[in-house]
């Protein structure tokens, strides 16, 4: 199957073409001004090393999506999710996680309206 044609990078004035939204360059440029704008400052007590150990080990033994596996799809996981967020004091317990794949996690986040 023949790729798509790249696009030129969505940064003002750059010329480069990519097949992502930024060149490699900008593409940094745009997650550091997210991490320090649009980020949580207190993010990172909330979700250290010790979170990405938890949340591999969740995503090792629960390899496929759990909405979707409901639904009868075998679609592999890309984000462990928490049933109750831990700004409004839930916990990394396996109890609170949940395995889902990148569609699943942006419809429940779209759902509660807090993204």
């Amino acid at each position: 199957m023949p790729r798509s044609p790249k696009k030129p990078c969505a940064y003002p004035g750059c010329p480069r073409l990519t097949d992502r939204r930024f060149c490699p360059e900008h593409e940094k440029l745009d997650r550091d001004r997210y991490n320090k704008y649009e980020r949580s400052p207190d993010v990172n007590r909330k979700y250290g090393r010790a979170w990405k150990r938890i949340r591999d080990r969740y995503a090792a033994a629960h390899p496929l999506c759990e909405q979707c596996l409901k639904e009868g799809r075998l679609t592999p996981v890309e984000e462990v999710h928490h049933i109750l967020p831990i700004s409004q004091g839930g916990t990394h317990n396996a109890s609170n996680l949940m395995s889902l794949c990148q569609s699943c996690h942006t419809k429940i986040h779209h759902e509660l309206g807090d993204r």
